[in-house]
């Protein structure tokens, strides 16, 4: 048993060598991002309009969404559930690349735009809307398989 024990080490060195331990990573999968349709809040028919409602997503999959102020109002976008179960790579807005834990809310106070890259790790339905806007239609879902 022993003797066993002692060739198992060796045994790893040599197939990690080989090449054995990245038959399951086939590189960062956060660099490979999917762009979603762009998330547009506002339009010039209605102060309350979101150009999307639901997004499909997979998890493991890295996506990059843009999300887009009207400037119609202020608009403040929010997903708490959802900030908690994906990678958040980074946030990019206004020239500035933002490296966070986590997202909280993007505040929009006029026109603007906000770009996400992340990566789902857990399944579900997650809401994402404008906050104190969802009952006049900001309001849509992530939904990760």
């Amino acid at each position: 048993m022993r003797i066993l024990k002692a060739l198992m080490l060796p045994l790893l060195l040599i197939l990690s060598l080989l090449g054995v331990d990245q038959l399951h990573a086939a590189g960062d999968m956060t660099r490979r991002p999917v762009a979603l349709p762009d998330l547009v809040l506002g339009n010039d028919d209605s102060d309350y309009s979101m150009s999307q409602t639901e997004y499909q997503l997979e998890t493991g999959q890295a996506y990059q969404l843009k999300i887009i102020s009207s400037g119609q109002k202020e608009y403040a976008f929010q997903a708490p559930e959802f900030a908690t179960s994906i990678y958040l790579r980074k946030v990019e807005a206004g020239g500035v690349e933002i490296k966070a834990v986590t997202l909280t809310e993007l505040e929009f106070e006029d026109a603007g735009e906000a770009e996400i890259f992340f990566l789902p790790v857990k399944p579900g339905k997650f809401r994402f809307y404008a906050k104190g806007l969802e009952g006049k239609g900001m309001l849509g879902h992530f939904v990760v398989k």
